[in-house]
């Protein structure tokens, strides 16, 4: 089959920063209306999620800094729904990965299951609060604003998601996954008032991310405010997020999927695809076909997402720990995303098949686009035909000649290396490391 040639491509995208992250906190914290809700002696539960946000120890650690210095007595309690397992060591675990342990951030975990009600919406939930951080004088609420992966709104994923099923624990993740999406995106928002009406809730630290991993924006905002402020940094959010360098393709192809790159396995937002009984699929990015190599090491056999496949490989299949997948998928309810697509040998076989079910396009015209996964997308790999298209943005760049698709002797592409930095066209290349660095890779 004459596959067509690809043309390795860079994007750049907007790029606003914190460069100095403890400073900024610092400002922050000493606005008026945070600083006088810090008082001396009392104590003060700053929550850490399951989220890999870029320099969160850096983060809790100068929180706690700052709440020390005003004579407080600030403590980390893991606030991640049912994550771990659902259990207090499996939290404590999932910090640890993330680097936060109580001598990164300079100050005690305490980590616990159990929680109490703080009260009801208006619709009757149940909402529930970490019964530890309820037995403080005060919580911080601390999360990353960004787009969901399971629906759109004004408010999605951030400081009212942390709120409401991060310090609820796995109670409150059962009780808000089982009304659906309804569910995690206006019962949500409910119940995140109820938090931060309380009266527990010092204040919020809202933080959003540019496209290279890196802090572009970081905000204390007091409790009354957080629902209005939310919406505004998710605005930005979008601003800054990721996206493929063209629209509309035929074949989609992502290298791996994994909790590592986003918690649905393959970003929704990247690929274009919820699937959700009942909710509309967003309108771009469209890809006809879906194809997805492999599952990330760092994942553990966890394959949720590859139901937002059309086509996978024998080698992600046989990775897959039907354990740590389902109970992820069964607690989200979202069956669909851990659905088995359709499983070719390797690489070179699912690309083929979904070349050859691109009705009444000839196989040397597919539209194709790989990446490495969902959360690294600044490089990309594009047939010839879709070239033009992706320069016209004005913020993509050639960085290779057009070359054959290249697969090794087992069928599968060859791991996606990055260009060198100012090589364009000249070939050097090296591999991807584990760390993303500064360059968004």
């Amino acid at each position: 089959m004459n596959l067509p040639k690809v043309v390795r491509v860079r994007q750049e995208f907007p790029r606003p920063r914190v460069e100095d992250i403890p400073a900024k906190l610092e400002e922050e914290c000493g606005k008026a209306e945070i600083k006088r809700r810090i008082k001396a002696g009392m104590s003060v539960a700053i929550t850490a999620g399951s989220r890999g946000i870029s320099g969160i120890p850096e983060i809790l650690r100068s929180l706690v800094g700052i709440l020390e210095s005003a004579g407080a007595s600030p403590f980390i309690v893991p606030a991640m729904g049912s994550h771990g397992g659902a259990t207090a060591e499996g939290q404590v675990g999932i910090l640890r990965s993330l680097g936060v342990t109580e001598g990164s951030v300079g100050a005690e975990i305490r980590s616990s299951m159990e929680v109490v009600k703080v009260g009801e919406t208006g619709r009757g939930v149940p909402v529930y609060m970490d019964k530890i951080a309820s037995e403080a004088d005060g919580v911080v609420v601390v999360g990353r604003v960004k787009q969901h992966t399971d629906f759109h709104a004004d408010i999605e994923s951030g400081l009212s998601k942390m709120a409401a099923i991060g310090l609820g624990k796995h109670e409150a993740a059962l009780t808000l996954h089982a009304l659906g999406v309804p569910g995690i995106r206006d019962h949500m928002v409910e119940a995140g008032e109820v938090v931060f009406g309380s009266g527990k809730v010092l204040f919020g630290v809202g933080v959003v991310e540019n496209a290279y991993e890196e802090t572009a924006v970081i905000e204390a905002v007091p409790p009354e405010d957080i629902a209005r402020r939310e919406a505004a940094l998710l605005a930005e959010s979008y601003k800054l997020a990721p996206r493929l360098p063209v629209s509309r393709m035929d074949i989609l192809f992502v290298d791996e999927l994994g909790k590592n790159f986003s918690g649905t396995g393959m970003d929704t937002n990247v690929v274009g695809r919820f699937r959700i009984p009942g909710v509309e699929e967003p309108g771009s990015p469209e890809a006809k076909y879906l194809v997805v190599g492999d599952v990330s090491e760092a994942s553990h056999g966890n394959a949720l997402g590859v139901g937002l496949a059309d086509l996978t490989t024998g080698r992600l299949f046989e990775k897959i720990d039907y354990e740590a997948m389902n109970q992820n998928v069964l607690t989200s309810t979202f069956l669909e995303r851990a659905k088995a697509p359709m499983v070719m040998e390797n690489d070179r076989e699912a690309v083929e098949a979904a070349v050859r079910c691109n009705w009444g396009v000839a196989p040397e015209d597919t539209r194709f686009v790989r990446i490495p996964n969902t959360l690294h997308i600044r490089e990309a790999s594009l047939s010839e035909n879709l070239v033009d298209e992706a320069l016209g943005d004005g913020n993509v760049e050639v960085v290779g000649e057009a070359e054959e698709m290249e697969f090794d002797e087992g069928g599968n592409f060859s791991k996606f290396e990055r260009v060198a930095s100012g090589s364009r066209a000249s070939g050097i290349r090296f591999q991807a490391s584990g760390n993303t660095g500064v360059d968004g890779w």
